[in-house]
């Protein structure tokens, strides 16, 4: 059985510029699992540079990459963070604490932006009404869509999550909910991604809409 502390999961898309500055700050004991989800920018050479471990997900879409990651990983706790250096590693730690005493199944994030313009509307937006939906199909008292968490390996793989894009947090929580999980927010800084990147899903008002669109093929 392996002794690390924790595994962390980072799904990564062209993030080759931002993973300089997320693995600078890679918490004690803990080890990096970089998925590679058709990435053409390098991203895996950078990963394997830097230390982590990196596990190609050809498939393209988040739950895609988080699932492969989670397969790949060997230690009793697991966490999930994006990669694109708006939040920090270290805050993961006050999550795994949660977790290893027992007074919840699974942490997550409460982002909290730390400057203006880090959060566009659209996406800020599109949060708070998925986040609304995620309390009234779980019961969970959430703000946020889980964009960082920690909970076990094996209870999460149990859960059997199946959808592979952007519906995978929505699911999760609503199997969690159903096997009776607890979950406990905590607030985490929020900060601007990595210069040279772009996100996938709040850089654009159409990338929000996807993210909208598979939460509704969840719910169907």
């Amino acid at each position: 059985m392996s002794m690390r502390t924790c595994d962390v999961v980072i799904p990564c898309r062209d993030e080759a510029l931002a993973l300089p500055l997320v693995l600078a700050d890679v918490p004690d004991g803990w080890h990096v699992i970089v998925v590679d989800n058709g990435s053409t920018d390098g991203t895996a050479d950078v990963a394997r540079a830097l230390g982590a471990t990196v596990v190609s997900e050809p498939l393209p879409g988040y739950g895609a990459a988080v699932h492969a990651g989670v397969l790949a990983a060997t230690a009793e706790h697991v966490a999930v963070i994006d990669g694109d250096a708006s939040m920090r590693l270290q805050d993961l730690v006050p999550m795994l604490d949660v977790v290893r005493s027992g007074s919840a199944t699974m942490a997550i994030g409460r982002r909290r932006p730390t400057a203006r313009g880090v959060w566009p509307w659209h996406a800020r937006a599109g949060t708070l009404a998925l986040a609304m939906m995620i309390r009234r199909r779980s019961g969970f008292g959430i703000h946020d869509l889980a964009p960082m968490r920690v909970c076990r390996r094996h209870d999460l793989l149990a859960l059997g999550v199946e959808d592979r894009r952007f519906g995978y947090p929505l699911e999760l929580m609503l199997k969690a909910a159903a096997a009776g999980w607890t979950v406990h927010e905590l607030d985490v800084p929020y900060g601007h991604r990595a210069a040279g990147t772009r996100s996938k899903v709040s850089g654009s008002v159409r990338g929000t809409a996807r993210v909208i669109h598979d939460f509704a093929g969840v719910l169907r």
